[in-house]
């Protein structure tokens, strides 16, 4: 007898196997988790028959599995445990759930004849569906062995559904291992919705952009899978178009007509004043992006949103459109007659393009040669993930080229230290193309065990930490507004034996000239591999970012 039969044990199906079966269906072979005593059968049926990426927390494990569901355009699955699992993992399905994202999370739970009985059965927490329901769009427990396969495919039904947003599903431990393949109920399948919209309202907007003379639009999030569409009205009409940060790469970047997230410059601003109408699509108009609502849009606006509560919520609305930003976009472009803008107009939008780069490119001093070498490096569509950190705030948000919205993946929601596990995530969705990732020493941090699980995925992901030993944002945030330093000098690794440690290449950059040769040689490792840039060295030394954070004074 081989030992390999003397050790073999027979399995017995469980709930595991009917998740996998569902993952199949969808066309999903990874999930992101952390292994436990209350999600065991799952964990080891996706790791035995799909691929299982085993993170070392489970806010991670959910950053992770968003990313993924960004960059693929799929859903991603988060595999956490029970009660200091899932609210280890909540604040990170905040963030799933303030960017739309598509995230099946499903927790265990404690043995089902003991739920809400408060006796103190370990992982067990008190109202861990509410807890849920609150960080998810979709929140429900498994009650029933015979019901989990419908219940999984009742959460993707929703994941599926415009606007998107996460889901989260309980699974108590005994009906993981009672759950049998063949015994699942038939799960309903849901009619897909009507397509409708006002077409009096399309008319209306039809009519308003064929009179414009100086026409703009402002892209965001929401006008994801729209992009054909909104390129072609967007040259249709000689337009300019800016967008949020969510809304890059909604139309390629290289675009001459692109304006991009630069809406609060001065020369977008002198712009935006000589507009004649805007059209924004899917945007939230957020306070960073719009200097604390300060701002002036031109007018008529035309607003277009999947949400009607949010056309007119933040800026008044004269024609609003409610619906899917592709049909909608689509439709205006099948109406909209022949159309000339005012001479000069669409030149002016190059013009500006050209300035805005022009000027931060200037302005961000040493950071420029990094910004240029990563873009011409990496391929165009390489995701690009980016931790909240001055780099990413000043430039990677805005100057380094996005082509796709796919590849720009940052925390929309503004917390720190997500960045790494993100591109775990999405480099475990591209595995043939290198995924890059932009954080700072500080925020990297937070999440340090994370470059453990980096190293243990093998993903081909370089990790770009910018050192300049606490956290630069809020420092010059305290500097620029008169405040003493406080809380913002960290006590930092040497990253040069951390990633020794963990077996991960290492290239450390000091100074002008050096960095486009260490990323040159990162990107050759098909791997997990990490560049520490000096930001005190950089030269020209670039200026200060301050975040665009309102402070509020009592002399106004």
């Amino acid at each position: 007898m081989s030992q390999e039969q003397a050790t073999e044990i027979p399995r017995d199906p469980t709930g595991g196997d009917i998740l996998v079966r569902v993952m199949r269906r969808h066309g999903i072979d990874t999930a992101f988790g952390v292994i436990s005593i209350h999600n065991l059968p799952l964990v080891e049926a996706v790791d035995r028959e799909l691929n299982f990426v085993a993170v070392r927390h489970e806010a991670a494990a959910v950053n992770a599995a968003d990313a993924y569901a960004r960059a693929s355009g799929k859903f991603g699955v988060a595999l956490t445990s029970t009660g200091t699992g899932a609210g280890n993992a909540a604040g990170s399905m905040v963030e799933a759930l303030t960017a739309g994202s598509r995230v099946l999370h499903i927790t265990g739970q404690i043995d089902s004849e003991y739920l809400g009985s408060n006796r103190g059965v370990i992982h067990e927490v008190p109202r861990q569906l509410q807890m849920l329901q609150a960080v998810s769009g979709y929140a429900r427990t498994i009650f029933n062995e015979k019901d989990a396969e419908a219940d999984l495919e009742e959460a993707i039904a929703h994941l599926l559904t415009l606007p998107h947003t996460p889901a989260s599903l309980e699974w108590p431990i005994d009906l993981q291992y009672l759950a049998l393949p063949e015994d699942q109920r038939p799960a309903d399948t849901p009619s897909p919705a009507a397509v409708s919209f006002d077409h009096d309202a399309v008319a209306e907007a039809v009519k308003l952009l064929s009179q414009a003379k100086r026409p703009l639009i402002w892209a965001g999030g929401g006008a994801a899978g729209a992009g054909t569409a909104l390129a072609e009205l967007l040259h249709r009409l000689g337009a300019g178009l800016l967008t949020s940060n969510s809304g890059r790469g909604v139309v390629p970047e290289d675009d001459d007509q692109v304006i991009g997230n630069f809406a609060t410059t001065p020369e977008a601003a002198a712009l935006i004043a000589d507009a004649d109408l805007l059209l924004s699509v899917g945007t939230h108009f957020r306070s960073n992006e719009t200097k604390h609502y300060s701002m002036t849009l031109p007018r008529p606006h035309i607003q277009l949103d999947i949400d009607p509560a949010a056309i007119g919520r933040v800026y008044p609305a004269d024609v609003g459109l409610e619906g899917d930003s592709r049909i909608l976009l689509e439709e205006i472009v099948k109406k909209l007659p022949a159309h000339s803008v005012e001479a000069g107009w669409t030149e002016r939008v190059r013009a500006t393009r050209r300035s805005v780069r022009a000027a931060l490119t200037e302005y961000i001093g040493g950071y420029a040669e990094i910004c240029e070498s990563l873009r011409r490096r990496l391929d165009r569509e390489s995701v690009i993930a980016r931790d909240v950190t001055i780099p990413s705030s000043q430039w990677g948000n805005r100057l380094l080229e996005i082509y796709s919205r796919e590849t720009n993946i940052f925390p929309l929601g503004g917390g720190i230290g997500q960045g790494l596990a993100m591109g775990i995530g999405a480099a475990c969705s591209r595995p043939g193309i290198p995924t890059a990732v932009i954080v700072g020493d500080g925020g990297l941090a937070v999440h340090l065990g994370e470059l453990a699980s980096l190293g243990g995925s093998g993903a081909w992901c370089v990790v770009l930490v910018f050192n300049d030993s606490g956290y630069g944002v809020l420092r010059n945030m305290q500097k620029a507004n008169g405040f003493a330093e406080a809380g913002v000098d960290l006590y930092t690794p040497d990253f040069d034996l951390l990633a020794q440690s963990l077996r991960l290449p290492f290239w450390r950059v000091r100074g002008s000239g050096q960095f486009d040769q260490a990323l040159a040689e990162a990107l050759a490792v098909p791997g997990p591999a990490v560049i520490e840039i000096d930001v005190t060295a950089l030269d020209p030394a670039p200026g200060a970012f301050v975040p665009p954070v309102h402070i509020p004074s009592r002399n106004h």
